[in-house]
């Protein structure tokens, strides 16, 4: 298991969560024993309204508005915190990009929330992510 106080949740977790992605069944029995242990560990969750948007695109294309329903309740379940992009979180995301020239702007905001909410991992699918120095950024895979 790996030791965290405050994770961020990027959107993969969430496709292979919700979605049950039947491309990749091993993903989902990880995330799901992710939330579930560290919701009965007393874990910190968060996350952005980057990830909603890109996470609604596909129940919105689809007409598969149940996948929205299941983003928010699990979003309930976990007391997980969404937290919106301001000016300082617009500004540390610059600085990362700065630093980290292959990162695309949506991903330096999502690891700017991380920085700026206090999280000590990002969980992601992203495997450039891992070579973020401020927060441990794990990929599905690496969980146990």
């Amino acid at each position: 298991m790996i030791d965290y106080k405050k994770a961020f949740i990027d959107t993969a977790p969430f496709i292979y969560f919700i979605e049950k992605d039947s491309n990749h069944p091993q993903y989902y029995e990880k995330v799901k024993t992710f939330f579930r242990d560290g919701y009965n560990r007393d874990k910190k969750f968060v996350s952005s309204v980057i990830t909603m948007e890109e996470y609604f695109v596909f129940p919105y294309r689809n007409k598969a508005y149940e996948y929205i329903d299941m983003f928010y309740r699990l979003v309930a379940i976990t007391d997980m915190c969404i937290v919106e992009i301001d000016q300082e979180i617009a500004k540390k995301a610059a600085q990362i990009r700065a630093e980290y020239k292959g990162f695309k702007a949506m991903d330096a905001l999502q690891l700017a929330v991380a920085c700026l909410s206090g999280c000590d991992l990002f969980l992601t699918n992203d495997k450039q992510l891992r070579q973020f120095k401020e927060v441990k950024c794990i990929t599905i895979e690496e969980l146990l």
